[in-house]
């Protein structure tokens, strides 16, 4: 998935903590700003669950929800 793919490439790029905002704006200046910002966070935090699912995020906070970047 393009999104995905897009949301990984800047994770590994920028690190540090991600929340759904971030995620939002990192899927947004990768171009896929697409439908309403409601459907944007909800594709944004399935996006960063799959990431945490890959090992490429680590959940620290439970709500809001944040991740931080692992080294991989």
């Amino acid at each position: 998935m393009a999104k995905l793919a897009s949301l990984e490439q800047s994770i590994r790029a920028l690190g540090g903590l991600w929340d759904t905002q971030r995620a939002v704006t990192a899927l947004h200046d990768a171009g896929h700003g697409e439908g309403d910002q409601r459907q944007q966070e909800k594709s944004a935090r399935w996006a960063l669950r799959q990431l945490e699912k890959a090992g490429l995020l680590v959940k620290v906070q439970d709500r809001p929800v944040q991740y931080r970047a692992t080294e991989k």
